[in-house]
């Protein structure tokens, strides 16, 4: 019957139909991007001193504060190797030993424009110092290195120079391993209404906040609050710019959480041990 004709023809092109997206789905799954396996290694080592190992044995130090350093978990002679190392300012806290620990690894760094001047001024060859800005971007091997601001003071002092001088603007970094987990150092950044743009475009997993000495209790939960909004993903929060036995007056991370459930953020804190080495999937 000529229903019956049309009805088949109907039915025949709905299933090619089918077909055609299906085939279409398994070809853009099988050439999206696959996460690598494994896990991210992370170690605190003192202050804002950390070093973080990834799926792929890509090691990134932060900020490698040893000489000096009161808690420094590590010598200087310790770190055998170093990828890449990420200096979020000039202050002597944060620069700490890159220039010895670049010579002795052949690790490439990445700072503010002006501090890689220093830095090769300083005597770390050329071709290891990637100067940037943020809203930069740097991809190592798999591993996705964002720049992003801090509000902070980033001068130093040059050898022989009188007074402190320009090291660029102060960073934080935002670190995609090969598994596709993701980590904020915030630097030694205050809140910042930025902090909510990268939480919802990077939607890191975790967050390194800043609980110096003289931070106020309500601006660290404040940052923490920021990189919460439109980011599902945040499950670790780990403080850094502390002391091992912070001195008294100093927040501490009972006070971090008392202000977190004040504003119903659940969120963990991570009271890290020095040295203890822990692992992070996505």
């Amino acid at each position: 019957m000529p229903g019956s004709g049309r009805k088949s023809r109907f039915q025949s092109a709905f299933l090619g139909s089918v077909l055609f997206f299906l085939t279409l789905l398994v070809a853009t799954a099988a050439n999206a991007p696959a996460h690598a396996q494994g896990a991210v290694k992370m170690e605190w080592l003192g202050w804002s001193f950390f070093r973080l190992t990834s799926p792929g044995g890509k090691v990134i130090l932060i900020n490698p504060w040893i000489t000096g350093n009161p808690d420094a978990g590590i010598k200087l002679e310790d770190v055998k190797r170093a990828d890449l190392i990420l200096v979020a300012d000039g202050h002597r806290d944060e620069v700490g030993d890159t220039v010895a620990i670049a010579k002795q690894t052949g690790a490439k760094t990445l700072s503010p424009f002006e501090l890689g001047i220093w830095l090769i001024k300083s005597g770390v060859p050329e071709a290891q110092v990637q100067r940037s800005n943020p809203g930069a971007r740097y991809v190592l091997d798999g591993i996705t290195v964002r720049v992003v601001n801090s509000v902070h003071g980033s001068g130093f002092t040059w050898p022989s120079a009188d007074g402190p001088q320009y090291s660029g603007p102060a960073a934080g970094y935002i670190v995609t391993f090969e598994n596709g987990w993701t980590v904020y150092f915030m630097g030694s950044s205050a809140a910042t209404q930025d902090m909510a743009l990268w939480g919802a475009a990077y939607k890191p997993d975790a967050m390194i906040f800043l609980m110096a000495p003289t931070s106020e209790p309500m601006d660290i939960g404040m940052s923490i609050k920021l990189v919460s909004t439109g980011n599902p993903n945040l499950k670790t929060l780990w403080p850094h710019h502390h002391r091992v036995t912070p001195p008294p007056g100093a927040p501490t991370v009972a006070d971090v959480r008392k202000v977190l459930d004040s504003m119903e953020i659940k969120t963990p804190i991570l009271n890290q041990e020095r040295g203890k080495v822990y692992e992070f999937s996505k």
